[in-house]
């Protein structure tokens, strides 16, 4: 099993009587799904159908876990609280107790590139829609749980079956990619790295130019595929 940073990820609690619904209304996933025995990943999108940040849910007895990006728990807490509105939910945290409650592969850089799955942080936050980041592929989207924010693009991007922009895993042929670096086609940029670890990364690029090798700054990145 991969060594945890414990620093990655913090623990937002939410309780209450209307904690399932007040998240049903909020998040991609359908939250009465959740159960002890089985957590999920969703994201949390911005009105424009953007993802603020990927989730991952747990049950904790008749509270649900929210394990988050460490750079943007304040803000999760703060935005928890600005939707909660009337609704009877308590809201805990950030706090550090998180490493028992998820896999240690869900919180490893490497293991989720090799996986194909995104991470979201300050760097890339509201970029992406959630086809982009092949979260409907990923099983992390509900698109029969009813509304939540940003349901309306995502809806519409599922409907029309057409997302031209999505992720795709790349190796590099150097070190010193970063996030946010543009990859080129030879005549001009085609996508951004999402994530980066060494030489492993996850990009998201044009579906036509997904069997392509790109570069970025002459360094050479060869396509890899996913595992799903």
């Amino acid at each position: 099993m991969p060594e945890v940073d414990c620093e990655l990820y913090k623990l937002i609690t939410v309780g209450g009587k209307d904690a399932v619904p007040f998240l049903q209304g909020q998040l991609t996933q359908d939250v009465s799904r959740l159960t002890e025995r089985s957590g999920m990943i969703c994201a949390w999108c911005n009105p424009k159908g953007r993802v603020f940040a990927i989730i991952r849910l747990v049950q904790r007895g008749e509270s649900i876990g929210l394990v988050v990006p460490a750079s943007l728990a304040e803000q999760i807490v703060q935005r928890l609280i600005m939707y909660r509105l009337r609704s009877k939910v308590t809201i805990t945290g950030p706090r550090d107790d998180w490493t028992d409650l998820i896999d240690a592969r869900d919180a490893d850089p490497v293991a989720l590139i090799r996986a194909g799955v995104p991470s979201i942080d300050e760097r890339n936050t509201e970029t992406y829609t959630p086809h982009m980041l092949n979260l409907d592929k990923l099983g992390a989207i509900s698109f029969n749980k009813g509304c939540y924010t940003g349901q309306e693009v995502v809806a519409r991007t599922e409907n029309l079956g057409t997302s031209k922009r999505r992720l795709m895993r790349y190796q590099a042929s150097a070190d010193s990619l970063a996030v946010g670096d543009k990859l080129s086609d030879g005549e001009r940029n085609v996508g951004e790295v999402l994530n980066v670890v060494g030489r492993d990364l996850l990009a998201v690029t044009p579906v036509d130019l997904h069997d392509r090798e790109l570069s970025v700054r002459r360094i050479a990145v060869t396509p890899m595929g996913l595992p799903y």
